[in-house]
């Protein structure tokens, strides 16, 4: 019987997050008899409360590395580091996801003389020095697995990666049962009980388009005058995002509501998903959403279209087109039927084309061949 092969998965952070999420449920679900793997973490390991993707690595008897990088200073230490980390581990095959781990786990796999260097690419960003140091980098790769056909394309036609050297491998979820579902308390939480609520998830960050959908928000709130927003999730826009809630008076019905353990319990409770971003990959909170039978309305961004597929024409429109996203939100809200018909289908979307199994398979296949 041969020896399962030593791999190592390397990533910028384990907070939780889509990137973080798609490791944890991948590493954690590996067959062992075939695969032999370790965790490495650029940054340090978060707190307490937001460690539960460590946990489930740890709990699947998986060894879970950090490096406690702080800095970009301290890249070349990081590097070494690694390196000693992947002689120990004897490490055959290499999977990086994020930036930060892309390049530096490039570097230091193919110092450590590792040829099965994988990099993982999760969404289209703009900026062009990311894409220059990254392409640079990756030259080591032998393969790079992008989230979304859009991505990869990007990649190609702005990276000037051969098309041979990409891969496309959709994040996938596990369909869960929905007579589990378990009711939350919204007074808790700090929102009104009597009043019904769109939910938006994600770092509070330019790129998922908050502020867009907030400077909106009182023509889809007059529209729909039973209704607040919440808001989850942390980040460096919080501040900013509060200013324009209280500039546009609409601060009593715009709840920032920080980080949640909850987050399924609450696309669950709310109506309607909203994911207003500017740029995307493929984003893990649509689809878990509709794998939770949540209808959503989104920007059609990149891989939004490919993961919503035939449902798009309903609960997709064009970016920065506010009066179609008003319109879409409250067509949505306000019909019973629709919201029950897009929930059944989004679910039998997700069963059918963005399976958990599916998404291991994928990966397993990628490393032994």
């Amino acid at each position: 019987m041969e020896k399962p092969v030593r791999i190592a998965f390397v990533i910028t952070e384990l907070e939780f997050g889509g990137a973080e999420r798609c490791l944890a449920n991948l590493v954690s679900r590996l067959d062992r008899k075939q695969f032999d793997p370790i965790v490495c973490s650029l940054k340090p390991r978060p707190i307490e409360n937001k460690d539960s993707l460590v946990r489930q690595i740890e709990n699947a008897a998986i060894p879970v590395h950090f490096l406690n990088l702080r800095s970009p200073l301290n890249f070349v230490s990081g590097m070494q580091h690694l390196k000693i980390l992947l002689r120990q581990h004897q490490a055959e095959v290499v999977q990086t996801f994020l930036f930060h781990a892309n390049v530096l786990g490039a570097f230091a796999a193919s110092s450590a003389g590792i040829s099965k260097i994988f990099s993982g690419i999760r969404v289209a960003d703009p900026a062009w020095w990311r894409m220059r140091l990254e392409r640079y980098a990756l030259r080591r790769a032998q393969k790079i697995v992008c989230v979304s056909q859009s991505v990869a394309d990007q990649v190609r036609s702005r990276g000037n990666y051969p098309s041979s050297k990409l891969c496309v491998i959709p994040n996938g979820v596990e369909l869960k049962d929905s007579s589990s579902e378990v009711s939350i308390d919204l007074a808790r939480l700090g929102l009104p009980d009597d009043r019904r609520f769109l939910v938006c998830v994600g770092r509070l960050h330019k790129q998922k388009g908050f502020d867009w959908l907030l400077e909106l928000a009182p023509r889809m709130l007059q529209c729909l005058p039973g209704h607040d927003i919440a808001i989850v999730g942390e980040g460096p826009e919080l501040a900013a995002l509060e200013a324009i809630a209280a500039r546009l008076a609409i601060r009593s019905r715009v709840h920032f509501l920080g980080w949640r353990p909850d987050v399924p319990e609450l696309m669950r409770a709310a109506e309607v998903l909203l994911l207003p971003s500017r740029w995307e990959g493929m984003p893990n909170v649509l689809i878990e959403a509709m794998s939770l039978g949540t209808p959503v309305v989104a920007t059609s961004v990149e891989g939004v279209d490919e993961v919503l597929g035939p449902l798009a024409k309903t609960e997709a429109v064009s970016p920065g087109n506010a009066t179609a996203f008003i319109e879409a939100v409250c067509r949505v809200v306000r019909s019973p039927e629709l919201r029950e018909q897009l929930s059944r289908e989004n679910r039998i979307r997700v069963q059918r084309e963005f399976s958990l199994k599916g998404m291991i398979d994928s990966y397993e296949q990628l490393y032994l061949n």
